[in-house]
C-alpha cells in the first residue's frame, strides 16, 4: 500500500509545533530552539529566525509582522521581526510558558500555558487592544484549538485528560460555554496534541506517541487515521493554494538512541492529501 504522507521537510526538529499556512509558506516553531520556520513546500526553502528563547506559537498579524507565545507572554512583531510590544501572562512564573496559540474568527488570540510538571496552567484571551482575560483555569498541558466554520463551538485539547473538548461559542463577544467531551482517547492510543479544523467541520488532531493524526466529525465520531512513520506527532493545518493538504509537524524530543534509530524522519514536516479544504488563515487583529 502506497504511504498517505510526503516528507515536505527533513527538518530534524526537537519540538516542531505550530504550523499555520500564511502568503504561500508554511509557518512553525521549533519550541525550545527558540526557532520561527518560514518553509516553502514547493522548493523546500527554509528560512529560519532565531528569537532567542523559547516560542511557543507563531501567527501572522493583520496589519504585517507576527505575534509570538514565549516564556513569559505574548510578543507582538511588526513587519520587520522586531518586538514592539510584550504582554506578560504568568510572567511571575518561572515554570510556565506559553504554548498552542490560535485566533477566533475576527482575530482575537487565544493561548494557552503548560509548566513542566504538567500542573497549573490556563487558557487566556488576548483583545484586539491587548487586554488579557483568563478563559478558564484549572488546565494540564493547554494544546490543541479550534473552531467550527460557523464560528459557533470552541474545540480544545487539555492533553492529560486524554478528551477533544466542545465548548459553544459567542464570536460577538469572545465567551465561551460551559466545557462538554467530545472526543475520549483510549490507553495506549497516543495523547491529544495539536488540532486543525477542516472547512466540513471535521477535527484533525495530532497525536503524541501514537504517531498518527485522526479526523473526527462534529459529534466525535473517527472518520479516518493517517499512521506516519514517526511516534511523536505534534500539530497540523491545512495549507497550500487551494488549503487542500494537510501539513504536520514532528518531534525528536526525548527519543533514545533506539527508537530514533528507528525513526530517522522524527523531527520532520509532512504532507498528507486529506480530501477535504481548510479554511482560511484568522490572523491576530491586535
Amino acid at each position: 500500500m502506497a504511504a498517505e504522507w510526503d516528507v515536505v521537510l527533513e527538518a530534524g526538529a526537537d519540538l516542531a509545533e505550530g504550523p499555520v499556512w500564511a502568503g504561500g509558506e508554511l509557518w512553525w516553531v521549533d519550541i525550545d530552539g527558540g526557532r520561527v520556520h518560514r518553509t516553502d513546500p514547493a522548493t523546500g526553502a527554509d528560512e529560519v529566525i532565531e528569537h532567542g528563547e523559547p516560542v511557543g506559537a507563531v501567527i501572522p498579524r493583520v496589519d504585517g509582522g507576527a505575534v509570538l507565545g514565549v516564556r513569559d507572554g505574548v510578543a507582538l512583531l511588526d513587519a520587520e521581526g522586531r518586538e514592539e510590544q510584550r504582554i506578560p501572562i504568568e510572567a511571575d512564573d518561572p515554570e510556565s510558558r506559553m504554548n498552542d496559540a490560535k485566533c477566533d474568527p475576527v482575530g482575537r488570540l487565544f493561548t494557552g500555558t503548560m509548566t513542566h510538571d504538567h500542573r497549573r496552567s490556563a487558557l487566556y484571551r488576548v483583545d484586539h487592544d491587548g487586554t488579557v482575560a483568563t478563559v478558564f483555569t484549572g488546565v494540564g498541558i493547554s494544546n490543541g484549538l479550534g473552531w467550527s466554520p460557523d464560528g459557533t463551538r470552541l474545540y480544545y485539547i487539555d492533553t492529560p485528560t486524554q478528551r477533544v473538548d466542545v465548548r459553544d461559542y459567542d464570536v460577538a463577544t469572545g465567551g465561551v460555554g460551559e466545557r462538554a467531551p467530545l472526543v475520549h482517547v483510549a490507553e495506549g492510543e497516543g495523547f491529544p496534541d495539536g488540532m486543525t479544523v477542516d472547512a466540513e467541520g471535521g477535527l484533525w488532531v495530532a497525536f503524541w506517541d501514537g504517531g498518527c493524526v485522526r479526523r473526527y466529525d462534529p459529534d466525535g465520531a473517527l472518520l479516518r487515521t493517517v499512521a506516519l512513520p514517526v511516534d511523536r506527532v505534534t500539530s497540523c493545518t491545512f495549507g497550500g493554494a487551494d488549503l487542500d493538504r494537510l501539513f504536520v509537524t514532528t518531534a525528536s524530543t526525548g527519543l533514545d538512541d533506539a527508537r530514533r534509530a528507528a525513526q530517522p524522519l522524527a523531527g520532520a514536516i509532512f504532507a498528507v492529501d486529506p480530501g477535504v479544504r481548510g479554511t482560511p488563515l484568522s490572523r491576530f487583529a491586535g
